[in-house]
């Protein structure tokens, strides 16, 4: 199975409130590489690299109920993997 990048934009109160690093732990137990970035506009961007279903997994976990803050939204597209390894970094 292929990998595939999800690229995700987390809206809502996600900023400072532990949303990001929460992500990277999701992510690493999934065994997931990416980021999750803060943007100026108030949003998460995450993006995640690994199996479809880990990536669903995590997708599905980041409009959740457990996850911190007040998720409004969340939108997304997929693409190809793009090589991307080495873990999930908070920026």
């Amino acid at each position: 199975m292929a990998d595939v990048r999800l690229t995700a934009w987390v809206d809502g109160y996600v900023q400072g409130v532990g949303f990001r690093y929460w992500t990277r732990a999701q992510a690493a137990a999934l065994g997931l590489a990416g980021s999750a970035t803060n943007l100026a506009d108030g949003r998460v961007e995450v993006i995640a690299v690994g199996p479809r279903s880990a990536s669903q997994a995590l997708l599905d976990l980041l409009q959740g109920p457990h996850a911190p803050g007040d998720v409004r939204a969340v939108t997304y597209e997929w693409s190809d993997a793009d090589g991307r390894s080495g873990g999930f970094t908070v920026r």
